[in-house]
């Protein structure tokens, strides 16, 4: 279909050169004006005939239909002034009935035979960028001049746009036609039918449910419930961005003659649709509150908080104010219930009274889940600060400046959100010293702080916590993992370092010295069996212990080996050699430690031949 708009050979014009469209108006023009509209609109009168033979697939056909029509309008008005009672005005007004049928059926055709045309995605993608390529047609029809302009711009729009662009412009002729005749209302009605049953199609497509209520939802397990969260997520921006945007468009082209109209149809097309679609977060924020939800509520309001542009602008219409309405309401709902959830996990966090005794000192199930989740909500950290920038939050005063940093320092934490998220890892590291003082072996309660601590610093490390938390705080948290790691080391091998003499160059009796070494024998025997089970998951730290625990204890070991291990290896006392260890033996003991395996027997000596046995 070619519109009346669109480059062709120009035309002959059938106006008479009397035509009232150059003269003074007058009774003898009013007649002419009659007479021509009859003879065109006549000719292409279809009351009787099925088979309509599209009146706009003719440029020059359509400028004259539209020419007679306005010809006819100033007939008519010329009659009202002067002859009211005349039968020519009853013959005038059979004729503009006829034309306004025959136009109607018209705009019904462009509208159905053009239907991917004229689908969102299409008028989206073009109407915003060539505003001056569809211009008003009914008012200006005749003038060449523009015309010609007109379609030297669209030699270079490809095929289909110069399709889409061509129904629009004959839908706005039309639409004016009818509209400037008094026939508004039953042009409106076939755009509005045709258009809300495209655009509810284009949305059941996408997956919005108009009957998915409160009461459907709140019954919903979550794994459904999830499965339209992502759904409603992959479809609300093609909803804004494509569906509503080019109907919206579509509406401001088509009836750019009448605001009112436009209002009115894109509302009766769009407003249903769009209250169902952001009723549905709304509707989901009123549901149980449970701490997997959150991030999809996140998801939810992260969403709608970046369509409200679009929103407010596509529906600015005052019949349109109840999708505004319900856009905000969504966000309002969402916010509150992320508020609600992040304290309802704080105070979760805070009553967890599990008893469990992690095994070998490893990593509490509450550590993991607590930072595997702040760790997600990090990466949400724009959209918290948006939630949280009305609810400042306190840190407690009773609490170490140190944790957070000095307020004068460069990397202290500062942004709200990253204080409210710090503090909730320090509500965690308490309750984790609480779980520490279950364990019966204090060196095995500092093993486990310190594991548990380098978890949390790992998972800042690895995640957006880094850049919330920032370098102060993960150094301060390394040197408390430090520490915990040597206070380990001290109580849980003290024994061994007491077995050894203090003074190495001292001269030690013969006895002493069997003493020292039968006292080391058993304080690393009983050392090494009670924690060879117990773990340290972090490699790093791991090695860390393992070469903080050799620098210990095996110089001060082969120092004392070096000056009496030769002389004591040739005795023995009740079959047992005063000399179990080797200083190489210590080494190779301590690197097998703190990978959670039992050992199956006693410590054995190496100098024996026999190596240590498992």
């Amino acid at each position: 279909m070619r519109s009346i708009f669109f480059k062709s050979p120009s035309p002959t014009r059938m106006t008479p050169p009397s035509s009232p469209l150059h003269h003074t108006f007058s009774e003898s023009l009013m007649e002419e004006n009659i007479e021509v509209a009859q003879f065109i609109i006549t000719k292409w009168d279809s009351s009787h005939d099925d088979n309509i033979v599209p009146l706009f697939s003719d440029k020059d056909e359509a400028r004259q239909y539209l020419g007679s029509i306005k010809g006819l309008q100033k007939a008519m008005k010329y009659l009202v002034l002067h002859q009211s009672n005349s039968e020519k005005l009853v013959r005038a007004q059979l004729l503009m009935q006829t034309a306004m049928k025959r136009l109607q059926k018209e705009f019904y055709q462009i509208l159905k035979s053009n239907r991917d045309y004229l689908d969102p995605e299409s008028v989206s993608a073009h109407s915003s960028s060539r505003p001056s390529v569809s211009r008003s047609s009914f008012s200006e029809f005749e003038e060449e001049e523009e015309e010609d302009e007109s379609e030297n711009e669209n030699d270079s729009v490809p095929e289909v746009e110069r399709a889409s662009l061509a129904a629009m412009a004959d839908l706005r002729a039309i639409a004016e036609a009818m509209i400037s005749a008094g026939y508004a209302k039953e042009c409106i009605k076939v755009y509005k039918i045709i258009r809300k049953s495209i655009v509810d199609e284009a949305l059941y497509h996408l997956g919005v449910e108009r009957e998915l209520t409160f009461q459907r939802i709140q019954k919903m397990e979550w794994e459904v419930l999830e499965f339209k969260i992502k759904n409603w997520l992959s479809a609300v921006k093609m909803a804004v961005k494509t569906l509503f945007y080019g109907e919206r468009l579509l509406c401001d082209q088509v009836f750019s003659v009448s605001a009112a109209i436009r209002e009115s149809c894109f509302t009766e097309i769009s407003k249903e649709g769009a209250l169902a679609l952001f009723g549905f977060p709304e509707n989901v924020a009123k549901c149980k509150k449970t701490p997997e939800k959150l991030f999809r509520i996140l998801d939810l309001y992260e969403a709608v908080s970046g369509l409200w542009p679009e929103v407010e602008s596509i529906f600015s219409f005052e019949s349109t104010s109840a999708v505004r309405a319900t856009a905000v309401n969504s966000l309002i709902k969402l916010g509150d219930t992320v508020r609600t959830m992040l304290m309802d996990f704080e105070t979760a966090i805070q009553k967890d009274s599990s008893k469990t005794t992690v095994p070998g000192g490893g990593i509490h199930p509450l550590t993991r889940y607590v930072m595997n989740y702040i760790s997600f909500l990090a990466d949400y950290c724009g959209i918290l600060s948006d939630i949280f920038a009305d609810w400042p939050f306190t840190v407690p005063s009773a609490l170490p400046e140190s944790y957070f940093g000095s307020p004068d320092s460069e990397g202290s934490i500062s942004s709200p959100i990253s204080v409210r998220l710090a503090w909730l890892i320090l509500v965690m590291l308490c309750k984790l010293d609480g779980k520490a003082a279950t364990y019966k072996d204090v060196p095995l309660s500092y093993l486990f702080l310190a594991n548990n601590l380098q978890y949390v610093t790992e998972k800042v490390r690895q995640s957006n916590l880094k850049f919330l938390l920032g370098d102060d705080w993960l150094i301060n948290q390394e040197l408390k993992v430090k520490q915990y790691a040597e206070n380990y080391e001290k109580i849980g091998w003290s024994k061994v370092l007491a077995s050894l003499p203090e003074n190495q160059t001292a001269e030690i009796p013969a006895d002493r010295v069997n003493d020292h070494f039968k006292k080391f024998n058993s304080a690393f025997e009983e050392a090494y069996m009670k924690q060879i089970s117990w773990v340290v998951p972090d490699p790093k730290l791991r090695d860390h212990i393992k070469i903080s625990m050799a620098r210990r204890i095996i110089p001060i070991y082969k120092e004392f080996y070096k000056a009496y291990g030769g002389v004591q290896m040739k005795k023995e006392m009740w079959g047992e050699p005063f000399i179990r260890f080797t200083p190489d033996d210590l080494g190779n003991y301590l690197s097998d430690m703190f990978y959670g395996s039992r050992s199956s027997g006693s410590v054995s000596s190496s100098s024996r031949g026999g190596g240590r046995s498992h």
